[in-house]
């Protein structure tokens, strides 16, 4: 069982950066994929961004390619989704989500995943 907890939400202008940051409680949280989704109020909860495990391949939606950035610490236990050069459309709940143990695949679909945060709000303002 792994506990997530995102944090580093918050209200931008457009054109700002924010940091989000998803814990693990467990050493294990290490051995999971992790994504990043998101859901705007009436949409579907759609990928942002994924990394493997061991940090060595990311996935990117087109829609935030060139904008944002995962990485992450293993040794803290955590996960980053750097966010610059924001926009309206980026508004929405972001949850960080963990499953596939050791694997190497980018997988982008919520079904993948067995752990869930309980989200951070970002809001973008024009």
């Amino acid at each position: 069982q792994v506990t997530l907890a995102e944090s580093g939400g918050g209200s931008v202008q457009t054109g700002g950066s924010l940091r989000l940051s998803c814990a693990g409680s467990e050493r294990t949280f290490s051995s999971y994929t992790v994504g990043w989704f998101r859901q705007a109020p009436g949409n579907e909860r759609d990928v942002v961004a994924v990394i493997i495990w061991t940090g060595g391949s990311t996935f990117l939606a087109d829609s935030v390619k060139g904008r944002f950035t995962i990485s992450r610490d293993n040794a803290k236990k955590t996960v980053y989704l750097q966010m610059k050069d924001l926009k309206p459309e980026d508004t929405a709940v972001y949850y960080c989500a963990a499953g596939a143990r050791f694997s190497n695949i980018l997988h982008s679909t919520s079904e993948q995943y067995d752990y869930w945060g309980r989200g951070t709000q970002v809001t973008v303002s024009s």
